[in-house]
């Protein structure tokens, strides 16, 4: 038996679907109409326009009286009579357009009734603002550049499933301006962060996506083949030991902003395709490094959001200011345990068991259970700027150690709304112990760990020809164009994101 209600539910949806098929019917007769008259829009190569919504609605008393040709996206019809307006949008904005049949002519006009939501039209016409007050185009000429066969999803069910939105972009940017605006506003970021580095005498360079070994990073590696070679390769996890190669030539300041690739899981944090850039600097140390990081994220913020005071979520964020604390300072904090006062595996696992934290066997040094305590109780609190410095040798395999500390590393890592922004070093540029510590990571992904280090002899080849005391910084792009356009996801700043194919 049905449950009730179902049969009505079934019944509408097969309405809409007959009405679907209807309007996709008309649609194309429309064109095949156009194809007849000689006037298929598919065989129009190219479109003269003078101008834009933008620059006519800003500027209309510049262009009141005088001929203008606009071309754009017709969003909405409505007709009158004798009389039509619809409205036009472009990349820029929107315009009303007005239709006469006096001026169009019995013809023109019948084809201006016949045009469908979503046709992509050339107007010509006299600028003008109506009795209302609307800046619009009075049309003398519309001509048909792209028929539309599919109709815009405000016919139906809009756009409210979110998937949907990420499916087909390209309906979600014709329907949203937010959408696009996040776009732009991710472009002016991206030109401000190079903008800002070309201005300091850093070079920006290309290194392969395609690498013999996946390194620079703790991630696991999407695997290919080259056939002409029959070699497996790996898609880049991260630009790192590339870039450290050319300051070993003396390119001295080099960055390099791109995709990389990692085969891991997808929430509003991660895709598996991201952007990054990393920054490699010559005579310099994690220190420069954390200015660099202020004054960069401080600059682009300026420049792209006009403060440097950003809402993100609810929460004023202050990119004034900067807090920072090392990561055993930061722990002791959060969580009151003093690593400061613990200085053996042994005393480090009693107090992971005592705060009832479940440690990995291949984990388990007085590093890694400090990491562990700092993902526990400390990252998620950290929601203003702050640098976390000075972290354990074990989880940072191409970090320089502290010479006061050597069981710690000068990195850092920079943590804003709870989530790491950035990560950066003092490199380790001494080839000795830099073979050691991949021996360790070798020795983990031995011990199943997927995410470790592989054994790179070229790079450590190119450091033994020596490469000079370098501060290195990587920042997570798509993740700092979120903080400055209040987005939740990362998906709401990938254009295309990774999704399930719906048959899966």
């Amino acid at each position: 038996m049905q449950p009730r209600g179902c049969g009505m539910e079934i019944k509408m949806e097969q309405q809409d679907n007959s009405r679907l098929k209807q309007i996709l019917k008309n649609r194309r007769d429309k064109l095949a109409e156009y194809a007849e008259a000689g006037m298929d829009p598919f065989k129009i190569t190219k479109f003269e326009r003078d101008n834009n919504a933008k620059n006519i609605r800003e500027n209309f008393e510049e262009y009141e009286g005088k001929i203008v040709t606009v071309a754009g996206r017709l969003m909405s019809k409505r007709r009158m009579g004798k009389v039509g307006f619809g409205d036009l949008s472009d990349r820029d904005g929107h315009i009303q357009i007005f239709a006469k049949k006096d001026i169009l002519g019995d013809e023109e006009y019948e084809r201006f009734k016949k045009l469908d939501i979503g046709d992509i039209i050339g107007a010509t016409g006299e600028v003008f603002k109506t009795e209302t007050g609307e800046i619009s185009i009075r049309v003398s000429k519309i001509t048909l550049l792209s028929k539309s066969l599919q109709p815009l999803p405000e016919k139906f069910h809009g756009l409210s499933d979110q998937d949907l939105r990420y499916r087909k972009r390209y309906v979600d940017l014709i329907m949203n301006g937010d959408v696009k605006n996040t776009f732009v506003m991710r472009s002016k970021i991206l030109t401000a962060m190079r903008n800002y580095l070309d201005s300091r005498d850093y070079l920006e360079v290309e290194t392969p996506i395609l690498n013999t070994i996946a390194g620079g990073a703790a991630a696991r590696p999407f695997v290919t083949h080259h056939n002409a070679l029959d070699m497996d390769m790996y898609l880049r996890i991260a630009t790192e030991l590339h870039l450290k190669r050319l300051i070993v030539g003396g390119m001295e300041r080099v960055y390099e902003m791109g995709r990389q690739f990692r085969n891991e899981g997808m929430d509003i944090k991660h895709n598996p395709e991201f952007t990054s850039i990393e920054i490699y600097e010559a005579y310099a140390d994690y220190n420069d490094m954390m200015d660099l990081t202020e004054n960069l994220m401080r600059y682009v913020a300026e420049t792209a959001c006009g403060t440097t005071v950003i809402n993100y979520q609810g929460t004023d964020i202050d990119l004034s200011h900067f807090e920072r604390l090392t990561m055993i300072d930061a722990v002791k904090k959060y969580s009151g345990v003093d690593f400061n006062e613990i200085l053996n595996d042994e005393d480090a696992l009693a107090a992971a068991k005592a705060k009832g934290l479940e440690v990995e066997k291949t984990k388990s040094t007085r590093g890694d259970i400090i990491a562990l305590f700092f993902d526990e109780y400390v990252e998620d609190k950290l929601i203003q700027p702050t640098f976390i410095t000075d972290y354990p040798v074990e989880i940072s395999p191409l970090a320089k150690r502290k010479p006061s500390q050597p069981e710690l590393t000068e990195r850092f890592e920079v943590f804003i709304t709870g989530r790491e922004f950035g990560n950066a070093f003092s490199e380790l540029n001494d080839p000795i112990d830099q073979r050691e510590r991949f021996m360790h990571q070798v020795a983990l992904r031995a011990a199943g760990d997927d995410e470790a280090n592989m054994l790179d002899e070229d790079f450590l080849n190119a450091l033994e020809y020596g490469m000079p005391p370098t501060g290195g910084l990587g920042i997570g792009v798509d993740r700092f164009v979120m903080l400055l356009t209040d987005s939740y996801s990362i998906r709401d700043v990938l254009l295309f994101p990774t999704m399930k194919p719906l048959d899966k």
